[in-house]
This record gives C-alpha cells, sequence and structure tokens, in this order.
C-alpha cells in the first residue's frame, strides 16, 4: 500500500500543480481551456497513436472486459438513478445526469497516465479499447434516459448526433488510425516515431496539469450532500460492482486489473459538460470532480493493494 501510494504520488502532484496554478497563481481560465484543447487534440493522440501503431506486435486485449465494465455501468447508472430519487426526490432528468455522474471515470485525463504507470505498457491496448467505447456507450446511454424522462421516449437525432460526435472525437480517431496502421505491417518513420515520441513524453504530464487547473475553476461548497453519495457511487460501488463481473466472466488478472482501476476513477469533467447541457445539477456535478479526485488519490492507491498490481 505504501509502496503504491508512493507510486502514484507524482500523478496527484501534478494535479494539485495544475490546481494551484489556477487557484491561487492567476492563471486564467482561458489558459487552462487551451492546455486541455493541446492535451485532448494534439498530446494524448500522439501517445495513443504511437502505442496502437504496434498493436499487432501486443497480445489483444480480451473483449469480455467490455461486458465487464459496461455492464457494471449500466448496473450502477441505475443505482445512482434510484439514489437519486429515494434520498433527493430528483426527477427524470437529475436523476439520468446523477447516474452518469457514478459512472463516467476520467479516463483521458488521469486514467492514461496512471494505468501507464501502475499496470505497464501491456494494459494500454485494453484502456484504449474503452475509451472508444466509453463516450459513445455512456453518452447515448445518458441521452436516451433524459428524452426517455422528458418524452417517454428517445430521440434518436440526438443518439445519432452523439454517434457522430465520437467518431470525429481526437482521441477515438487516434486509436482507430494507429490500430488501421499497424494492421499494415509497416513501421514508423524514424523521425515521425521520435517526434511522436517526444509529444507522448510530454502527454501524461500536461494531462495532469490541466486536468488540475480545470478543477480549480469549479464550485466546491454547492450540493455537498448530493457530492458526497456520489463520490461513494464513483469510488466504490463501481469498482465493486466490476471486478464482481470481471470475476463473473473468468478475466484475465491484467485485463481485470485494467477495468476495476478504470472504474475506480474519479469522476470525468464530460459530465459537467452534460449538466450544463441539460441544465441540471450543475453545482453538484462540479463539486463531485473536486471531491472525487481528492478522495481518489487514497483509494485508488488501495484499489491497486487489492488487485495486487504494483508489485
Amino acid at each position: 500500500m505504501q509502496h503504491l501510494i508512493l507510486l502514484t504520488a507524482p500523478l496527484f502532484l501534478l494535479v494539485m500543480l495544475g490546481y494551484s496554478l489556477g487557484r491561487w497563481g492567476g492563471w486564467k481560465k482561458e489558459v487552462s481551456d487551451t492546455l486541455t484543447r493541446f492535451v485532448f487534440t494534439v498530446a494524448i493522440p500522439a501517445l495513443l497513436f504511437r502505442m496502437m501503431s504496434g498493436v499487432s506486435k501486443l497480445p489483444p486485449p480480451d473483449w469480455r472486459l467490455l461486458i465487464a465494465f459496461f455492464g457494471s455501468c449500466l448496473l450502477v447508472f441505475l443505482i445512482g438513478r434510484v439514489l437519486g430519487r429515494l434520498l433527493f426526490r430528483m426527477d427524470g432528468v437529475s436523476q439520468s445526469i446523477f447516474g452518469l455522474g457514478g459512472v463516467f471515470s476520467n479516463v483521458v485525463m488521469l486514467g492514461v497516465p496512471l494505468s501507464r504507470l501502475t499496470l505497464g505498457d501491456g494494459a494500454l491496448p485494453a484502456v484504449s479499447l474503452l475509451v472508444v467505447f466509453n463516450a459513445f456507450l455512456l453518452w447515448t446511454l445518458v441521452t436516451i434516459s433524459v428524452e426517455w424522462a422528458r418524452n417517454s421516449a428517445p430521440t434518436w437525432s440526438a443518439v445519432a448526433k452523439t454517434a457522430k460526435d465520437v467518431i470525429l472525437n481526437p482521441l477515438v480517431g487516434s486509436i482507430m488510425g494507429g490500430t488501421a496502421f499497424g494492421f499494415t505491417g509497416i513501421e514508423l518513420p524514424g523521425v515521425v516515431d521520435q517526434t511522436l515520441g517526444l509529444v507522448a513524453q510530454a502527454a501524461a504530464p500536461l494531462a495532469l496539469i490541466a486536468l488540475g487547473m480545470g478543477l480549480a475553476f469549479y464550485a466546491l461548497r454547492e450540493g455537498w450532500r448530493e457530492s458526497a453519495v456520489l463520490c461513494v457511487v464513483k469510488l466504490v460501488v463501481q469498482p465493486f460492482v466490476v471486478y464482481l463481473l470481471a470475476r463473473l466472466l473468468d478475466l484475465p488478472p491484467l485485463q481485470t486489473q485494467v477495468v476495476v482501476v478504470i472504474a475506480a476513477l474519479p469522476t470525468g469533467a464530460n459530465v459537467y459538460m452534460m449538466a450544463r447541457h441539460f441544465q441540471t445539477l450543475e453545482g453538484p456535478i462540479a463539486s463531485s470532480l473536486v471531491l472525487s479526485t481528492a478522495v481518489s488519490s487514497l483509494t485508488i492507491p488501495f484499489t491497486l493493494a487489492l488487485l495486487g498490481a504494483g508489485s
């Protein structure tokens, strides 16, 4: 446990550095937005493309991990909806956003560097598989849930728009492009590979600093009760459910570690975007982003220790 805390501490210290710059360093939100845009559209895609370009040489991920991970997402999403209704008397739209907050992990900004550091490069194909399907499946789920709450039937045009946005996402494009290139059997030219490598080296620290800077501009006090419940659902309930499903499906140890660690990540900022889009729970979701990230600095090493990772 102590070893894992020390192993993951630099990651969360980088998040804290970014938070300090945004909160007390006088760095404006525009700087955070620009850095985040660079990370999402250049740095992380370079890392993923370079890694996936050699996917033909790596052992393929077990596709059962999709059933384990997204099966847990569906179950915990329903649990979140029930808790939102019973504990806070939320309407259908708010229940949907609350449920999403309990299952939508911060995979890109924290999950990719964390998995690479603690589980090794062999975990990245499995993580990439989750990245590809994560936004599409979960955004589609919440879109259908919200539209059903509003109209008693889903609006398929909204689902189609979600699918289009996911396909055009640079992260998904870099994974699919890198995978396609990898199966051609062609090696990246040396100068291209070295350039991508330099950008990829900067991806993890920049992503963590950008995450911290972004958190500095969210409120902390509003809706703290909802945020506390959401953190328990996200950091405790979802990892436990996905672990049970992984064991039920007899997933190999590495894939089990991947799905549980991704489930144990804090709530992703995309949930706040959805809350703003549907104009509900903006304060509680914003608070949960900060709270779940802070608490996960302790729960993630604990989860890794239980899984026997990093030993």
